[in-house]
């Protein structure tokens, strides 16, 4: 529980492209590596798990908690340091999503509205935010202070909502509900791995 991988920028631009696609293009459901796995072995090794903190969750599934931790390798790993795994997802996501909203931004003249500008402006520092406080919560969690690290994961999932609700006070289609909606799962089963190991 005490080793971490470090995560370069370019891990992370190239690894979200791939965890996210498979939860939006699968609807969050169980992807083709586990469910092979599942197949050989009778059973999900992660099912155990994700059924323990995802069975009566209001805020994820159990079949969201399978897909993301299965989509990082590190899952399979004997003893994994499952809050840390669900840290990098989430790292990864804020880093992607926040790239896109520059996108967003800069091609905002050309016919983007000023609400919904204005709403991707707020958006930008939400995430701005929260990829400066996940490496604290990194080393939180790798000492055991996992009240700490659950707190810092509410304001990542409240942070993911205020985004997304920037757009429904404006009255403005959001471009960044699925990043927002995945970004929320992944603070709010981040907080759910902390409390299975406290």
């Amino acid at each position: 529980m005490r080793a971490i991988m470090a995560s370069s920028a370019a891990f992370y631009s190239s690894y979200v492209v791939v965890f996210l696609s498979t939860l939006l293009l699968s609807g969050f459901s169980v992807t083709h590596h586990h469910t092979s796995h599942a197949q050989a072995d009778g059973i999900d090794p992660l099912l155990p798990l994700c059924k323990s903190i995802g069975g009566g969750s209001r805020d994820f599934g159990i079949d969201f908690c399978i897909s993301a931790l299965g989509s990082d390798n590190r899952s399979r790993d004997d003893g994994p340091n499952f809050p840390v795994i669900a840290i990098d997802l989430l790292a990864a996501n804020a880093t992607s999503t926040g790239a896109k909203i520059g996108g967003l931004l800069k091609t905002s003249g050309g016919g983007r509205d000023e609400a919904t500008r204005d709403a991707l402006v707020s958006c930008q520092a939400l995430y701005g935010g929260i990829v400066g406080l996940l490496p604290g919560c990194t080393a939180q969690v790798n000492d055991g202070k996992f009240d700490r690290a659950a707190l810092t994961f509410e304001r990542t999932a409240s942070a993911a909502r205020e985004c997304e609700d920037a757009f429904t006070e404006k009255k403005v289609a959001s471009p960044l509900t699925a990043e927002d909606d995945a970004a929320f799962k992944l603070a709010k089963l981040a907080v759910s791995l902390l409390e299975f190991l406290s």
